[in-house]
C-alpha cells in the first residue's frame, strides 16, 4: 500500500495504452518560444505511478505549454520488478530525468552517492517553493550526509499533524453499496466478523450487478502486494493499525504485532476472507485480475464492498446512481477505530529529484517549482486526491467561492469518462490526469487564491449538493453530514499524527531476508484465503509460519519492530511541535 498511498493518494486507474522502453527519445526542436524554445522528452522514473508511457491528455497539454516537454513515464508498478528496476537502472548510471521514489531505507543517500541525482540548492535558491516549505525540504535532507538540496517531499502541508489529512472520508474505512444495506434493513455490526452476514445478505438483495452479472461482495487484486498481500491489510485500518514492514502497529502507540503471529489482525482478516470465500461471497476472478478489471467491476455495481472510499466511491457514486440512491458509503462497526492519516508539516518519505543525466535541469527545476505552487497543486487533479482541476475547465469562482462547472461535476462524479474539450487537451478527463501519481502538497491545504481548499469536496458549494437520495438516507441513519463527522463525533477515528518519520536503510542480509520471507508469506496468504476447508486454511498459515521462521524472520521482524516504535517517537514529537 506505501507505494501507491501516500499516502494515501495513490491509485488512479489509467489506461496504460502506451508501453514506453526505458531509453532516451531523441529530443526535437517545436514551435515553443522564449525561456524553452527546445521541445524536449523528460523521461521520468516514477515509483507512485500506475500508468508507464507518455503522458497525454489535458494535463500534457498544460505541461507542454507551460514548459514545451513531455512526460514519458517509467513505472515500476506497471512494468514489474520494482526495486529489481531501480537497480538495474541505477546501475547503467541514469535512473531518469526526473525521479520519484521513496527516501527511505537509505535510497535518496544511494542515489546521492551513486551520483544519480543533482543537488538543487542554486537551482532553487529564488523559487517560492525554498521559502514556503523550508522545514520539509531540510528535514529530507538531513538524511543525506552531503549537504544540498537533493530532493522535495511529497504531500506537504501547514496543517498540524493532529489534523486528518484526507478531506470528507479517511482514507479506509467499511464502505458498503448503501442500497444493498438499505435493502438488508441497516444491520447493526459489533466487531468485523458482523461484516460477513451482513454482506450475504446483501448480495442476497442485490444478486446482479447493472449489467446482469452476478454480484459479489469482496473483490481483490495482488497488484499492490508488498511485504504481505495488501488487501489484507486494509481492514486492519479500521482497528488504527498500518504496516511497517512485518509489523502492525496502533496508530496510537499502544500496540505491535508481527503479521504471522496467529492472533495478529492480519491472520483475523485471512481468516474473514476465507469465511467469506466459502460462503461464495468472495469474486472468483480475485487471484487473476488487476486492479483497472477490478475497477471497472465497481463501475458496473458488481461489488458490494469497498475499503477505500477513493475506489468504490470514484467508480460508482456517479449523480445518476446517487440520484437513485445507489452508491457506497461508510457503514460502523461498534468497536472500530478508523486510521486517518494526519497532516505532516515536514512531508512524506516519497521524494522527487532530477537526474544527473538530464537535458535542461533548470526547466525540470522550474516545473518542480510549479508542482508547488497553487496551480501546479490543482493541476495534480485526481480522483484519489480530489485536487480541483483547471480553473475554466473544471471549476470557476463564482460569488467569491470556486464552484465546479458543469464538466466538472461529470468530470469528478462520472468515473472520469467525461470528453474534454480540444482546446483542453482532449481525450477522457481520466486518461488526462497527472500519470505522476505524486501528492505534492495535501490537498485539503488552502489555496491562498481562493483561500479555499485545493480538495474540491470540501468547497461550501459542493458540500451543499450533498442531497441525493443516497446522501440524505446516510445522512439520517448516521445522523451526521460526512464521514468524518460521524467519526469523530462516535469515537471512532484514531490520527496517526503526520510525522515525516524516514526508515533508516537496512543491511544486506536483512533485505535478502526480507524478500525471501514476503514471499512465502504474500503466497500462502492468497492459498490461505481460497483453502479448499478449514484445516487446509490453518496447515498453510502454519507452513507460512514455520517456513519464514526458519529463513530467519524474526531477525527481520527486530527491525521493524525498533523501526514501528522509533517512528511512534517521532509522532509524539510531532504532537507537541503542534501544540
Amino acid at each position: 500500500m506505501k507505494k501507491k498511498l501516500l499516502s494515501v493518494f495513490v491509485c488512479v486507474a489509467l489506461v496504460a495504452t502506451i508501453v514506453a522502453g526505458c531509453g532516451k527519445k531523441d529530443t526535437q526542436t517545436s514551435g515553443g518560444t522564449g525561456k524553452y524554445s527546445k521541445f524536449i522528452t523528460v523521461d521520468v522514473f516514477d515509483g507512485l505511478a500506475n500508468y508507464q508511457g507518455i503522458q497525454s491528455g489535458w494535463f500534457a497539454k498544460i505541461v507542454k505549454d507551460k514548459f514545451n516537454m513531455e512526460l514519458n513515464i517509467i513505472a515500476p508498478n506497471v512494468a514489474g520488478g520494482g526495486d529489481t528496476l531501480f537497480q538495474t537502472r541505477s546501475t547503467a548510471g541514469d535512473l531518469g530525468d526526473l525521479i520519484i521514489y521513496g527516501a527511505d531505507d537509505g535510497k535518496l543517500q544511494n542515489m546521492v552517492t551513486a551520483g544519480l541525482v543533482l543537488d538543487l540548492t542554486d537551482m532553487l535558491k529564488d523559487k517560492a517553493i525554498v521559502t514556503k516549505y523550508k522545514n520539509a525540504i531540510d528535514s529530507l535532507n538531513s538524511l543525506v550526509k552531503e549537504d544540498g538540496i537533493w530532493g522535495i517531499p511529497s504531500s506537504v502541508s501547514e496543517q498540524p499533524a493532529t489534523n486528518p489529512s484526507e478531506g470528507l472520508d479517511p482514507t479506509f474505512g467499511p464502505y458498503l453499496r448503501w442500497d444493498a444495506y438499505k435493502a438488508a434493513g441497516y444491520p447493526k455490526m459489533n466487531t468485523l466478523e458482523d461484516l460477513l452476514p451482513v454482506l450475504k445478505a446483501m448480495q442476497d438483495k442485490v444478486p446482479k450487478s447493472d449489467s446482469g452479472k452476478p454480484t459479489y461482495s469482496i473483490s481483490l487484486f495482488k497488484d499492490w502486494d508488498g511485504n504481505m498481500m495488501c488487501l489484507a491489510k486494509q481492514p486492519t485500518c479500521f482497528y488504527g493499525y498500518d504496516e511497517l514492514g512485518f509489523v502492525l502497529a496502533k496508530a496510537d502507540g499502544s500496540d505491535y504485532q508481527s503479521i504471522i503471529d496467529s492472533n495478529s489482525m492480519y491472520i483475523r482478516v485471512l481468516k474473514l476472507y476465507f469465511n467469506a470465500n466459502q460462503m461464495g461471497l468472495v469474486d472468483p476472478e480475485s487471484t487473476t485480475q488487476n486492479y483497472d478489471t477490478m475497477y471497472a467491476k465497481y463501475q458496473d455495481g458488481q461489488i458490494l464492498y469497498s475499503p477505500w472510499p477513493w475506489l468504490g466511491q470514484a467508480a460508482y457514486n456517479t449523480p445518476t446512481n446517487k440520484e437513485e440512491g445507489k452508491g457506497f458509503m461508510i457503514s460502523s462497526i461498534a468497536d472500530m477505530k478508523d486510521l486517518s492519516y494526519g497532516c505532516r508539516p515536514n512531508g512524506d518519505r516519497q521524494t522527487i529529484a532530477i537526474g544527473t543525466k538530464a537535458e535542461d535541469p533548470e526547466r525540470l527545476a522550474d516545473f518542480i517549482d510549479w508542482l508547488y505552487s497553487p496551480e501546479g497543486i490543482q493541476m495534480s487533479a485526481a480522483q484519489t486526491s480530489s485536487s480541483s482541476g483547471p480553473e475554466g475547465l473544471t471549476w470557476e469562482m463564482k460569488n467569491n467561492r470556486p464552484e465546479l462547472t458543469e464538466f466538472g461535476w461529470k468530470a469528478f462524479y462520472e468515473g472520469g469518462d467525461t470528453l474534454v474539450p480540444e482546446e483542453w487537451g482532449g481525450g477522457l478527463w481520466k486518461d488526462g490526469v497527472s500519470a505522476l501519481n505524486f501528492p505534492a502538497v495535501i490537498p485539503s491545504d488552502i489555496n491562498p487564491k481562493t483561500n479555499f481548499p485545493y480538495n474540491y469536496t470540501l468547497w461550501e458549494s459542493v458540500l451543499e449538493k450533498n442531497t441525493t437520495p443516497l446522501d440524505t438516507d446516510w445522512q439520517t441513519q448516521m445522523d451526521a453530514k460526512t464521514t468524518i463527522e460521524f467519526l469523530q463525533k462516535n469515537d471512532q477515528l484514531m490520527v496517526a499524527p503526520g510525522a515525516s518519520y524516514i526508515a533508516p536503510e537496512e543491511d544486506s542480509e536483512i533485505t535478502t531476508l526480507r524478500g525471501q520471507c514476503k514471499s512465502i508469506i504474500i503466497e500462502n496468504s492468497w492459498k490461505a484465503v481460497f483453502a479448499s476447508n478449514e484445516n487446509e486454511f490453518n496447515n498453510l498459515i502454519k507452513e507460512m509460519q514455520d517456513t519464514v521462521i526458519g529463513l530467519g524472520y524474526d531477525k527481520v521482524l527486530a527491525v521493524d519492530m525498533q523501526n514501528a516504535k522509533d517512528q511512534n517517537t517521532t509522532r509524539e514529537q510531532a504532537v507537541a511541535a503542534s501544540k
